[in-house]
């Protein structure tokens, strides 16, 4: 059993006395002493007891918290990095169809190579008739299993028909299926425009170079397989 100190203090009344009261709850009980000591002033001084059941419970929610703390601890995050390149081997697939756009986009994806040192030896570029044909070759050569991942290049302009919904629409499923089926990343770098501007914006225009962007995810996704999901 644990025990409280008395304390004491007044508070302002309106009565002259009061007499002393009792107060159980719970098990535990506890006694409030009133005396007056004054006219408008009153003392009370208040003494309890509790079992050590509460002091059970909170030894148990701290250990619970520090368990919880230790499992978060030895949680794992894995990525991948686009410093770690050594030994990366990558493809290339474009479209030659909109070369305008596909060739600048290509020499985008190349220079970033450049710059996150991947020799030239470990990068193959294969040449496509255009943007539908990608998917299947780039499944071709992630089943070669010579290389750690897959560029997508390409670019599908809207016309006047429908046309351009068929192509678009095939040609990203068809890179997402060749990255399922093969089990090596495919990375989407077709450009979907509604005009020409728009994909020479995208092309190293003031929206960047699309094909850069495509390499560094290669880079990351090929790092993320080889060195933390094989």
């Amino acid at each position: 059993m644990a025990s409280f100190a008395s304390t004491e203090c007044f508070l302002p009344l309106h009565q002259s006395c009061l007499a002393p009261m009792h107060h159980q709850q719970n098990g535990t009980s506890a006694i409030l002493h009133l005396n007056c000591k004054s006219k408008n002033s009153l003392s009370f001084s208040s003494s309890s007891s509790f079992s050590t059941q509460g002091t059970n419970l909170c030894n148990a929610i701290e250990r619970k918290e520090r368990s919880s703390f230790a499992q978060m601890a030895a949680v794992r995050h894995l990525m991948g990095s686009v410093t770690r390149t050594q030994g990366l081997r990558f493809a290339v697939v474009v479209a030659r169809f909109n070369e305008i756009i596909t060739k600048p986009l290509l020499e985008g994806a190349l220079a970033t190579f450049k710059n996150y040192s991947v020799p030239e030896e470990d990068i193959d570029v294969v040449w496509v008739p255009g943007s539908f044909e990608i998917g299947v070759v780039a499944e071709r050569l992630g089943k070669s299993q010579k290389y750690h991942a897959i560029l997508c290049i390409g670019a599908v302009i809207r016309g006047d028909t429908s046309h351009y919904d068929a192509v678009a629409n095939s040609a990203a499923s068809g890179v997402l299926s060749a990255g399922l089926n093969s089990g090596v990343p495919c990375i989407f770098g077709v450009l979907t425009c509604d005009d020409m501007e728009q994909a020479l914006n995208r092309a190293g225009g003031k929206s960047g170079n699309k094909g850069s962007e495509t390499a560094l995810t290669a880079i990351e996704m090929a790092s993320l397989f080889e060195h933390h999901l094989k």
